[in-house]
């Protein structure tokens, strides 16, 4: 595993490269370095200065320094610091759980779920709860989509519906049983105090109270989203950053395609 690693690294760099042993990389290879920023409900001074050193310490770095400090408000400082992390990661044993499904073009999907299903799709997106972000939500459902990467409203496929921003979760569903939703997409980018946490976990209890959750696939994404949590949370999948309707609309067709077999 180790070897098989080190060789998708440039040459230069897989000869002096452990993987079981990754440090971050500032100036040179394994130097450790590190730039991070933090607030201290502190007063602008030379004792908060210090205060930000040994907490760097006490994180882990060593040769605290900092570069930049500035006043936010009375009794609120602000910090850029460097330093030298004393730690590492064996990232030959790391295992991050991720979506099962070959990424399709949108000219492939359509083909397969012809194929495969024989109808189209009933998918309703929103950013449900207080969030009033649609920069997620938009770029997977709407026609124009993100990046070049083509939106569901596209998709010959798929019957898109995108309710926007700052949907209440009784709303989302009843939306969901009036167009007999075969797919729920939820966008959250507000995450203050894991509000996120709170607002897919009501959604998912609601759809079980209503006995709706296992007849429709449920998907959230966001950027402090990953598959895992998702899972966690009772999600079929979740989609993190640096994800497209490309993905969304390959496991949406696979997971329907699944479920029709097994029933």
């Amino acid at each position: 595993m180790k070897n098989e690693l080190i060789d998708i690294q440039p040459e230069s760099v897989s000869k002096t490269l452990d993987l079981t042993q990754v440090k971050p990389y500032g100036d040179t290879l394994n130097d450790g370095k590190v730039q991070l920023s933090f607030t201290l409900p502190l007063p602008c001074k030379d004792e908060s200065i210090e205060a930000a050193k040994q907490l760097m310490r006490k994180m882990g770095f060593d040769n605290p320094q900092i570069v930049y400090y500035k006043e936010l408000t009375e009794g609120f400082t602000f910090f850029v610091c460097y330093g030298d992390s004393t730690h590492t990661v064996d990232y030959t044993k790391i295992s991050v759980p991720k979506v099962e499904s070959a990424v399709m073009t949108m000219e492939e999907t359509d083909t397969y779920i012809k194929r495969n299903i024989g109808r189209r799709i009933t998918v309703i997106g929103a950013s449900t709860g207080t969030d009033a972000h649609t920069v997620g939500i938009d770029a997977i459902m709407n026609m124009k989509g993100y990046a070049g990467h083509f939106g569901l409203e596209r998709y010959d496929m798929f019957e898109a519906l995108n309710l926007g921003s700052q949907i209440p979760n009784e709303d989302f569903i009843a939306k969901a049983i009036e167009v007999k939703a075969d797919v729920l997409l939820v966008s959250q980018t507000v995450t203050q105090k894991d509000i996120h946490i709170k607002n897919l976990t009501e959604l998912v209890e609601m759809l079980e109270a209503e006995n709706l959750r296992h007849k429709v696939i449920l998907i959230c994404g966001g950027p402090r989203i990953s598959h895992e949590l998702a899972k966690e949370l009772g999600y079929d999948a979740g989609f993190s950053m640096n994800s497209y309707a490309d993905d969304v609309a390959s496991f949406i067709a696979e997971e329907m395609n699944r479920r029709i077999h097994q029933s």
